[in-house]
């Protein structure tokens, strides 16, 4: 059938016209908001997430608990996204894993049976393998979901409802913590020990003019799921949770079996006799996976950037045992732990952004006592729904004793009305002044529930229900009962997770960094003594040994020799480029010399245009001078040359058109500089008025009427000035009579003594 258009309506009537970046920004902000407050920030009341709230909440409505039988976790998932979150089954069922990893959450929420993946970062199987069912924790954190104490919101689809928030004591938000990144904002909330936040929390349920230091002394810090250590000083510590943001640094424990003796055992020595020894690390930082810690170290020792470690084996079961075996007996222990904080994730970093959203829904980043404060006065609200949902029942069960109790005294009329009346639910209402509920409910009764109809027991029941009422309206009027109510729950909740239990115990020790072995790249690396080259055209490469510096090197076709220098494979080599600017590079990871090495550009960022004027090797404090064409220059102390990228140091700042044309390393002896120009004209002046300084373009060394600097070196004057002479024969001349050249800084000079090479180089 062929579709008719109308004409007389112009499809692009439906256009609205509008600004592209106001709609635009209308739009971003909808999906900005919808990421804040809808998937990625956890809610402070039950800290979690949307995506895990419809997983537990799915889970129980399939009565998955504790005590029943586990189910597939495929069941699960597509439950999740039929009924409450719309997204792909993968995400939803990685976010029921991690649930169920108890090295990824302190207290799981899942029990898993099957491959739900490991510390060494295996993923799960995938979820028609594996199955599930909740634990007794979030069972807690569920608590009272029936009873009134939470809003219940429509599904996506409108089919359903699901919980707004989890109404149970369990302080899942600090207790499991929470990661996430959202537009603009995220949040990093480390796990910690239940026992302690609930000693905080009576703390200040009990006072709540309680200062950060009091809660600090009971609420300690991280409690991780995978225990180790954390070396920040207490002050840090503090700080961190008094602002919201920081840090915390995680180390891996040492620990070794327990035929060592108490302090090689905490230290994680295993004695081997003859004086040999190895280490055994039995905890790692949280969120780092076993197998790629192992990776890092064995790399470690293949590049030989670990000399002092000879082996890492892996001999972990359910516990972690990863072994590491000395060089030798004589590697300090303390030295060999040091290098792998600094060299590996054994030692790693774990941010903390305390950023929740509220009851309101707001996103806030909270302080420790604030956050606490607001999860109080969410359980207090909490525990008055409670409550009056309680009384509501009981109202509602008491009207319908008391029809009740008139039936009994009344039965054999009841039954009267009930076989000759046709209609006598109006009629009992009349006579016995009964409501309609309460009618219903006589008329609703079976008939061998007549038995039951016993005045005693009902007026019992009725008595019971009216002192529990009496108790419950007391509790509901009285704010300072309601707080000895939530006080009375947190310390049972407590003993179930107490530090007297396996599950309460607590795992990560928090105590600040004794001090260490002083730690240098340098001790790391095998010291050797090398002879580095460098080609015309950039071409670096290190022969062993320190050959002649004069020697038939090798290079590429069109290439050629420009420098070459003694040095050691611990030090680290300066470049520097006309361009003033400084690059560092480790002599540990120079090519060899059998080929022609490898174009330095490779490694450096060294600008096309720029040429490279110099290689020294880094001596720790001493100097150099620095002169550009322009006649300016300084003396810079090569510390602070070392540049941390492979962008380099700008050092030297030149005009237009001028460039770096000296880098000359000043002996400790030295006090003098004699600087010559293009013109031919010679000054010497103290080095006592060379300024040191780390940047700039420098004091005028020589003043010049055209043309520019040439060459400057410095030298000691009781020795004289010495040149290299021209030829074959490669002889220096020397003149110690240079008092008519002697002049102040900045002088035009004269010209050099008879001999004075005529390319005006030193």
């Amino acid at each position: 059938m062929a579709t008719t258009i109308d004409d007389d309506k112009d499809p692009f009537d439906a256009i609205v016209d509008a600004p592209f970046d106001s709609a635009l920004s209308e739009r971003y902000l909808v999906y900005a908001l919808s990421t804040i407050t809808a998937r990625s920030l956890p809610d402070l009341r039950d800290g979690l997430k949307p995506v895990h709230r419809r997983l537990l909440w799915a889970m129980r409505q399939m009565k998955l608990d504790y005590n029943s039988a586990y189910k597939k976790s495929a069941r699960v998932v597509g439950d999740v996204i039929g009924k409450y979150h719309p997204h792909g089954d993968t995400a939803v069922y990685d976010a029921m894993v991690r649930l169920a990893q108890d090295f990824t959450l302190r207290y799981p929420l899942v029990e898993g049976q099957g491959n739900f993946g490991n510390i060494d970062g295996d993923n799960a199987a995938a979820y028609r393998y594996t199955e599930c069912r909740l634990t007794r924790t979030s069972m807690t954190l569920m608590a009272g979901l029936d009873e009134g104490t939470v809003d219940f919101i429509p599904t996506y689809n409108g089919e359903e409802q699901e919980p707004e928030i989890f109404p149970g004591l369990f302080p899942n938000l600090l207790a499991n913590g929470a990661s996430g990144i959202a537009v603009g904002m995220a949040t990093s909330i480390p796990s910690h020990n239940v026992a302690e936040v609930i000693d905080a929390t009576l703390e200040l349920i009990d006072n709540p003019q309680v200062g950060h230091s009091r809660l600090m002394e009971l609420f300690h810090g991280p409690d991780f799921a995978t225990g180790g250590l954390i070396v920040d000083s207490p002050e840090a510590i503090s700080k961190a949770y008094e602002t919201g943001r920081g840090a915390f640094h995680v180390r891996g424990r040492f620990h070794a079996a327990e035929a060592a003796g108490d302090a090689d055992r905490d230290a994680g020595i295993e004695r081997l006799g003859g004086g040999q020894y190895q280490l055994v690390i039995s905890e790692i930082p949280y969120m780092v996976q076993k197998g790629k810690l192992i990776e890092q170290i064995a790399q470690l020792i293949a590049d030989k950037k670990l000399p002092i470690l000879e082996d890492v084996r892996d001999e972990s079961d359910e516990q972690v045992r990863i072994v590491l075996v000395p060089r030798s007996r004589n590697v300090d222990p303390e030295l060999l732990k040091e290098s792998l904080y600094k060299l590996t994730d054994l030692e790693n970093r774990f941010s903390l952004n305390l950023n929740v959203l509220d009851a309101t829904r707001t996103p806030m980043v909270m302080g420790l006592k604030e956050l606490l404060t607001h999860w109080v006065s969410a359980q207090i609200e909490i525990l008055q729904r409670r409550t009056q949902h309680r009384l509501d029942r009981i109202a509602a069960r008491l009207e319908l004793l008391e029809g009740y109790i008139i039936a009994y005294l009344n039965l054999d009329r009841v039954i009267e009305i009930i076989r000759n009346e046709d209609e006598p639910k109006p009629i009992m209402m009349k006579e016995f002044e009964l409501t309609d509920r309460q009618a219903e409910a006589i008329l609703n009764m079976r008939l061998r529930s007549l038995r039951k109809l016993e005045e005693m027991a009902l007026r019992k029941e009725r008595d019971e229900l009216l002192a529990e009422r009496d108790e419950l309206e007391k509790l509901l009027d009285s704010p300072a009962r309601q707080r000895t109510r939530l006080k009375r729950d947190l310390r049972a909740l407590q003993k179930e997770y107490g530090s007297d239990t396996d599950i309460g115990r607590r795992r990560t020790t928090i105590a600040e960094a004794a001090p260490t072995v002083e730690f240098s790249m340098e001790a790391m690396i095998e010291k050797e003594p090398i002879t580095v080259i460098l080609s015309e055209k950039g071409w670096i490469k290190a022969a062993k040994g320190h050959v002649a510096l004069d020697g038939d090197f090798k290079f590429k076709e069109g290439d050629g020799f420009a420098f070459a220098i003694h040095a050691q494979t611990t030090d680290k080599l300066l470049l520097a480029t006309d361009t003033g600017r400084f690059y560092t590079l480790g002599a540990d990871k120079l090519p060899g010399a059998r080929g022609f090495g490898e174009p330095v550009r490779n490694t450096l960022d060294i600008e096309a245009e720029a040429r490279i004027i110099a290689l020294i090797a880094h001596k720790p404090k001493s100097q150099i001078l620095l002169a550009s064409t322009a006649g300016k220059g300084f003396a810079a102390v090569t510390d602070e040359l070392l540049a941390e990228t492979r962008k380099g140091r700008q050092v030297v700042n030149l005009k237009p058109k001028m460039k770096l044309a000296v880098v000359h390393e000043i002996a400790d002896e030295h006090d003098h500089v004699a600087v010559v120009g293009d013109n031919r004209k010679l000054v010497v002046f103290s080095l006592e008025e060379l300024p040191v300084m780390t940047r700039g373009q420098g004091v005028t060394l020589q003043r010049y009427r055209d043309g520019g600097l040439s060459d400057a070196t410095t030298f000691k004057l009781e020795d004289g000035l010495s040149w290299t002479m021209g030829g074959e024969t490669g002889r220096t001349r020397t003149e110690e009579e240079v008092w008519q050249w002697k002049v102040a800084r900045g002088a035009a000079g004269r010209l050099p003594p008879r001999g004075f090479p005529k390319d005006n180089r030193f």
